[in-house]
């Protein structure tokens, strides 16, 4: 940006000289040109301006994140084993196998040195993890709601967003989907318990021995 000003001036600088190596150019053709070159100037800063807007926007983390880090987990797991090779299936891609449609519904995140109309915005972003969730934060952020009825919304209704869409998540998920997505957070859950207990143990334990 710096250079471009140098530039500018530059050009100002030889306008000037140029007018005033000639005398047949006339004072207000003078600073007519020097008033569009500064217009000129001005827009190409606001368009940097605008570039570097846009590039900070789409570079910077999302900050509301409604989805647990073990739900992304359980996610990713029942999708792709959590496998980060960078692969598509049927237009589905990543470790969480989002889809171009779910990226846009999701605003089009991408990496750090790329905008949505970049090549490949799409597969790039949703085939690197960090912006892959991202996306999903961002989609459960915007359409998140009640899929099965029980009047609150966890992760069990992302799980259900995930595969079957804003429009469509109280319907039937697949069995296997189902039985893996569950499964994981039987896991989860039961991991969260143990170490529950084992603080709350602990803890006791350490009241015990301050009292003796």
């Amino acid at each position: 940006m710096a250079s471009r000003l140098i530039n500018s001036r530059s050009v100002l600088i030889s306008v000037d000289q140029l007018c005033g190596n000639h005398g047949d150019v006339r004072s207000g053709s003078r600073l007519k040109i020097q008033s569009e070159l500064q217009m000129f100037t001005s827009l190409k800063l606001l368009t940097s301006l605008w570039l570097l807007l846009l590039h900070s926007v789409y570079g910077h983390a999302v900050e509301n994140k409604p989805v647990t880090e073990d739900c992304l987990e359980c996610l990713c797991e029942t999708l792709s084993g959590c496998n980060a090779t960078e692969i598509c299936v049927n237009g589905a891609c990543g470790i969480f196998r989002i889809t171009e449609g779910y990226w846009i519904e999701a605003g089009e995140l991408t990496l750090p040195n790329e905008t949505p109309l970049s090549d490949n915005a799409f597969i790039n972003c949703v085939n690197q993890p960090h912006c892959a969730a991202n996306t999903i934060q961002n989609y459960m952020y915007r359409h998140g709601q009640d899929c099965n009825g029980d009047d609150h919304i966890d992760c069990l209704d992302f799980g259900a967003l995930h595969k079957l869409g804003n429009l469509g998540c109280r319907g039937e998920l697949p069995y296997i989907y189902a039985k893996v997505f569950n499964r994981c957070l039987k896991v989860k859950q039961r991991h969260a318990q143990s170490q529950s207990q084992n603080q709350t143990q602990n803890q006791v334990k350490i009241k015990n021995q301050s009292s003796t």
